[in-house]
């Protein structure tokens, strides 16, 4: 979007479709108009253009005038123009002297020499000029000489947008933000630079940046606390909002707007932010004691979270979005045939920033001279030599890659067009989210969730592993119950999004796995260093499964029980080991038993090599978990994330009849 703020310095708009407002709040209303501007400008092949001024005119004419009091600041409306797709905002200095202009000065200095509009779109009690003489009739009667259109914006939405802005500065006051979320089609924003405070938040464990704000016309929601995002140098963070003159501590009883930032350790004095308003949380009151106040604003950031986990994900404006650097990284082995099949499909990924790279697994089926014949000036090769397993592979690939973003992507993967876009959206915007994953369905029934991942990986209380769309080797047909986004416990190694430095921050893939698990090993990581794990829908992959390694086979088998077990050694608490570990060995009994009426003898014995692998490495384990645990120390950045974790047996409740997971966790 292109902003202007002197009229001497205009471009020669390319016939432009202009509109001329306050737009204070760019309601619904307003984006109405909006609409029917950049609608015109696509019929024309134009430019659409919005007009508004600033100060604004109230206060140039009736400057004794105290009681004005904005949705918006300046920059607040200009933001949310540029949400809204408007290609110019042009900010026009509302002075005296522009006021005194004539209804013809106004139309032919100002509208036509600076405009030369094809068409104007303008409400029907729309007037301009000294003493409002200028209206739509006058504008009509020009357009016949001047060949530019008037569209009229009708009666009945001139009085929605009237009600619209009424009902949402009510809103406001009376603190019922979430209404007047509903009415702007956007949250209510404030927004003004960091203030040094008197840090006695900071003394109680909830430091504040305390707000100036820009504008002294600014509406103020009424005094409390409430659920609030909150925008430093183009992250988004959450947060709670405080407004009030802080009764508990008497010394210090002037007004005050102050955000606790979630996870958030910066120094920003000076800098700005700008706060996106949720929901009203409670009143603001007065306790007995700091201890008191400490535990208020405790139980205020439960409620907050929980508000905060169930808003829809923040709308992107593609157009402007600054994508950064993906690399998708396919680690290989003899596989020849899904190169061939799939490799075309990322390659046209819709994507503007991406890398894609193949590390080869010291295969011995000609990968590499076919990739360096078929694809060698569209994506890098990487020998590594010898096979190093799936994690090591990974390993080994990545210390050479370096990229904010991987993706760690299966060669039997077939991708959609657009199927990075929302993914890398929502982490960029969203600083606490370390890693994600597409929707997964099989490839060989494409309305059919696949095993290895589906719609995002859960865990029981047990230890074991389950999916949205998949409960132990039962996999749902996809009918869109699960395409909201949602955090998750893990992601699939099939197609894994993670940010570059959080992988290599803790550790990476455990490389003793060789394969299978080593993506929910790393997501736990994750989640205990207080990072989110996400699953995002919108985007879709379908997967061969078992391309490296079949399901069924007793390898799987024993790198199953052997990488489970490993897992929870690393990562659950020493008194949760002390019963977990002991049923586990009764389960797998009870596993075993079910092959021996299966006369699948092989898999037996891969499962008593797997306990074996446990007892005899029990030492080796432990000094991993330390070395992990003081990864995880180092990168935290909040309390461990428990969501995507079932506090029950999804064993036992599958074999009670829940076999799909919307059963599975209804509580």
């Amino acid at each position: 979007m292109n902003l202007y703020k002197d009229l001497n310095s205009l471009p020669d708009f390319r016939n432009a479709v202009i509109t001329i407002g306050s737009f204070d709040g760019v309601h619904g209303g307003h984006q109405f108009i909006l609409e029917r501007v950049k609608q015109l400008a696509q019929q024309v092949n134009g430019e659409s253009v919005v007009i508004t001024f600033y100060p604004h005119p109230r206060l140039v004419v009736y400057p004794k005038d105290t009681s004005l009091r904005l949705i918006n600041t300046i920059d607040e409306k200009i933001d949310l123009l540029k949400r809204y797709g408007i290609d110019n905002v042009v900010i026009v200095p509302f002075t005296i002297a522009f006021s005194q202009q004539s209804a013809d000065e106004y139309i032919e200095k100002f509208l036509l020499e600076k405009f030369n509009p094809k068409w104007i779109v303008i409400g029907y009690d729309h007037r301009f000029g000294l003493n409002r003489q200028g209206d739509i009739n006058y504008l009509k009667h020009y357009s016949k000489e001047a060949n530019f259109q008037v569209d009229e914006i009708e009666p009945q939405q001139i009085d929605e947008i009237t009600v619209s802005s009424t009902k949402v500065r009510k809103a406001i006051q009376v603190g019922d933000v979430k209404q007047a979320s509903k009415l702007l089609g956007h949250y209510f924003l404030l927004s003004g630079f960091v203030a040094k405070g008197q840090q006695i938040g900071k003394t109680i464990g909830f430091p504040t940046a305390n707000i100036e704000l820009t504008s002294i016309h600014k509406l103020l929601p009424k005094e409390g606390i409430y659920a609030t995002y909150v925008h430093h140098r183009g992250k988004r963070y959450e947060g709670m909002l405080y407004i009030g003159t802080r009764p508990t501590l008497a010394a210090h009883d002037n007004k005050t707007i102050e955000v606790n930032i979630f996870d958030f350790n910066q120094t920003i004095y000076g800098e700005e932010l700008t706060l996106e308003l949720v929901e009203f949380i409670r009143e603001d009151a007065k306790f007995d004691s700091l201890e008191a106040l400490q535990a208020a604003l405790a139980k205020d950031k439960i409620s907050t979270l929980e508000i905060l986990a169930k808003q829809p994900p923040q709308p992107i404006n593609r157009a402007t979005f600054n994508y950064p650097e993906v690399a998708v990284v396919i680690l290989n082995y003899n596989g020849k045939k899904y190169l061939t099949d799939f490799l075309p499909s990322v390659l046209a990924s819709d994507y503007p920033n991406l890398r894609v790279v193949v590390a080869d697994n010291g295969s011995t089926d000609n990968s590499l001279e076919f990739l360096d014949q078929q694809y060698g000036n569209q994506i890098e090769i990487l020998d590594l030599k010898k096979n190093y397993g799936f994690a090591g592979g990974y390993n080994q690939a990545l210390r050479e890659v370096h990229s904010p973003y991987y993706v760690l992507l299966n060669s039997d993967v077939e991708v959609t067009k657009n199927w990075m876009r929302p993914i890398i959206e929502m982490m960029e915007l969203n600083p606490k989210i370390g890693a994600a994953q597409p929707k997964i369905l099989a490839y060989h029934d494409k309305t059919t969730f696949e095993h290895a991942g589906a719609a995002g990986g859960w865990m029981d209380n047990w230890g074991l592993p389950f999916c949205r769309g998949r409960i132990l080797t039962n996999c749902e047909t996809d009918n869109g119950q699960y395409d909201t986004p949602q955090e998750i416990f893990w992601a699939t190694g099939a197609a894994m999004f993670i940010k570059g430095d959080l992988y290599h921050d803790l550790g990476g893939l455990d490389a003793g796995y060789f394969a299978h698990m080593e993506e929910i090993d790393l997501c736990w990581r994750l989640k205990r260093a207080g990072y989110k794990v996400m699953v995002y829908p919108e985007s879709t992959v379908y997967h061969v499964g078992g391309g490296t390694l079949q399901y069924q086979s007793p390898r799987k088998t024993y790198l199953n029980h052997r990488n489970s077990l490993t897992t929870l050694l690393k990562n659950e608490p020493v008194s949760k080991l002390l019963w977990l570990i002991p049923l586990r060995l009764i389960l797998d009994g009870l596993v075993g038993v079910t092959f021996l009426l299966k006369g699948q003898f092989a898999h037996i014995w891969q499962i008593l090599r797997a306990h074996g692998y446990m007892y005899t490495n029990l030492r080796k384990t432990w000094r991993q978990r330390k070395i992990f645990n003081k990864l995880i120390k180092k990168a935290s950045i909040g309390a461990p994330n428990k969501v995507g974790h079932l506090k029950k047996s999804m064993l036992f409740r599958y074999y009670l009849g829940k076999k799909t997971f919307s059963k599975l966790v209804k509580k």
